[in-house]
């Protein structure tokens, strides 16, 4: 139903930031990173989830298209609710929550308040399947420019990595090949290196 809110920062709380747009406040649930991004009196941006139940209907936002897309496939896992979720949000930007999921590292995400080992493996499991079904078979060294010693040396597992975390994000493994195109690395460019560097890139589109 909302897309996005646009408007004036009117409060910040604890997970919740309302906005005024045109003189009528939404209240957002979000996250910290996102509560930590905005300033109060300053015209901000967050993207929107609207959740309805037969008792509650909540309105999410958040200041990066990638956290809300995070945010929704959290929700996909069976057993995770909002709470859980923004939690989950609060511990890391998007780009090293989708790396922790790629490389199935359920252990980074028990840091988030209320997320145990069970839960984090299930969103580890659940998630990267997901994934495999939609893409296939994973990347193998897209546009990436590398040298033979970089080949050698892992960079095609780090760019397999990167691709498969900006699909978590929600970008499309056509957008991100190709927004792999050009970039150069020795061999010594992390997995997280690059997903920064292309999520550059694609803001910038």
């Amino acid at each position: 139903m909302f897309y996005y809110l646009e408007g004036t920062v009117a409060l910040i709380e604890k997970e919740l930031a309302v906005i005024d747009c045109g003189g009528v406040g939404y209240a957002c649930h979000t996250s910290q990173n996102t509560c930590a991004s905005i300033r109060m009196g300053e015209k901000t941006r967050l993207y929107t989830y609207l959740s309805i139940r037969e008792n509650a209907c909540d309105l999410y936002g958040f200041a990066q298209q990638e956290e809300l897309n995070c945010f929704k496939l959290l929700l996909g896992v069976s057993g995770v609710g909002p709470k859980a979720a923004l939690a989950i949000l609060g511990i890391a930007p998007p780009s090293q929550l989708a790396l922790s999921i790629i490389t199935e590292d359920a252990k980074f995400l028990t840091q988030a308040p209320g997320i145990g080992k069970k839960i984090a493996q299930r969103i580890c499991l659940e998630l990267k399947d997901k994934l495999a079904k939609e893409q296939g078979s994973l990347p193998t060294g897209g546009g990436l420019v590398m040298t033979p010693k970089a080949a050698a040396a892992g960079a095609v597992d780090a760019v397999s990595e990167a691709v498969s975390a900006l699909v978590v994000l929600g970008y499309s493994q056509a957008e991100a090949l190709q927004a792999m195109e050009g970039i150069q690395t020795d061999g010594t460019v992390t997995s997280e290196q690059l997903i920064r560097t292309c999520l550059k890139k694609l803001a910038a589109q």
